[in-house]
């Protein structure tokens, strides 16, 4: 009889940003968002299979006062096989839900809610992947709602071709000590698009379309159900990117949402640069252009994630 070894695994990551949102003239909400967030993780590798993990995901925006004043538990167990990942607990965001469109979901949330608190299903083989997941953000209590979003995605490929799909639904029901109509907020985008990385002189360009549709229903007050179409365009050489997002149609609020789709005309104009990305280092610049009916807005980003970490084999006894 054989046994599989274990280990004791630790990892440290770190996201370091700066984003600065001039959205004025968009009549949107204009800020800088500046900090540093640092996560520790330890757990234990029980075999090629079978994972758990604790840690603390911290935040220190530059500035804030009391020092220290948010942290966030992480503890999760991770199930891999044979392209099968399952995760259940408060587990980090950023490698699991990053393909997010941010019409379907804001990039602010890699900001300020960096777990998920509930599970997630992935199976990923060649060039299908599919995944469903449910992230309870608010426990009834007397005084709180509760509410919870459940999200599904995925993505197949035909040689040059792909299909993708992004679908959230954000449930928001009832507190202990109060009654409210209950709303229900869905967000979805189709695409279907094209690869043209082998075919360019160009490291990577895809072009995309299709329909980015909402159902927002307050039960008993209103229901509707805004829909237009969304092109996307990807180019990247080298160090250096290009990404244009245009939205044309019904104005949206998608809950968690980018408030610029708010807009029944938007069009974004991201020109980035990632000056190094090493094994667990990446950095980037970008300068994004937004423009809506009347107005252009603007903002600036820079990121540095890093991370590290080992195991370590466990004796038997």
């Amino acid at each position: 009889m054989t046994f599989a070894q274990q280990e004791l695994e630790w990892k440290v990551s770190t996201f370091g940003f700066a984003d600065n949102r001039e959205y004025a003239s968009a009549n949107l909400y204009s800020q800088s968002i500046l900090g540093i967030r640092f996560a520790p993780e330890i757990g234990l590798r029980i075999d090629s299979t079978h994972r758990i993990r604790a840690g603390i995901n911290f935040l220190q925006e530059f500035g804030a006062k009391p020092f220290g004043e948010r942290l966030l538990p992480i503890l999760y167990y991770n199930y891999q096989k044979q392209g099968l990942s399952f995760y259940i607990g408060t587990f980090p965001r950023y490698e699991l839900l990053s393909d997010y469109p941010r019409a379907i979901l804001t990039d602010t949330l890699m900001y300020y809610r960096p777990n998920i608190e509930g599970l997630s299903l992935k199976y990923q083989h060649k060039q299908f992947k599919e995944q469903i997941w449910v992230d309870w953000t608010s426990r009834e209590t007397q005084t709180d709602r509760e509410q919870f979003m459940v999200g599904l995605s995925g993505r197949v490929g035909f040689g040059l071709f792909y299909f993708t799909h992004y679908l959230t639904m954000l449930h928001t029901a009832n507190s202990l000590g109060q009654k409210y109509p209950l709303r229900d907020n869905f967000g979805g985008m189709l695409q279907v698009g094209v690869d043209l990385s082998e075919r360019t002189a160009l490291d990577s360009l895809t072009i995309g379309t299709g329909i980015l549709a909402s159902i927002d229903r307050l039960r008993g007050v209103y229901d509707r159900s805004p829909k237009g179409a969304i092109v996307d365009i990807h180019a990247a050489k080298k160090s250096f990117f290009l990404h244009n997002t245009f939205y044309k149609g019904d104005a949206h609020d998608i809950a968690f949402g980018d408030r610029f789709y708010t807009k029944d005309t938007y069009d974004r104009l991201d020109l980035g640069w990632k000056p190094f990305r090493w094994n667990n280092l990446e950095a980037y610049f970008m300068f994004s252009l937004h423009f809506v009916p009347g107005a252009m807005s603007n903002q600036q980003v820079i990121q540095l994630r890093y991370s590290l970490g080992d195991s370590y084999a466990l004796k038997k006894k």
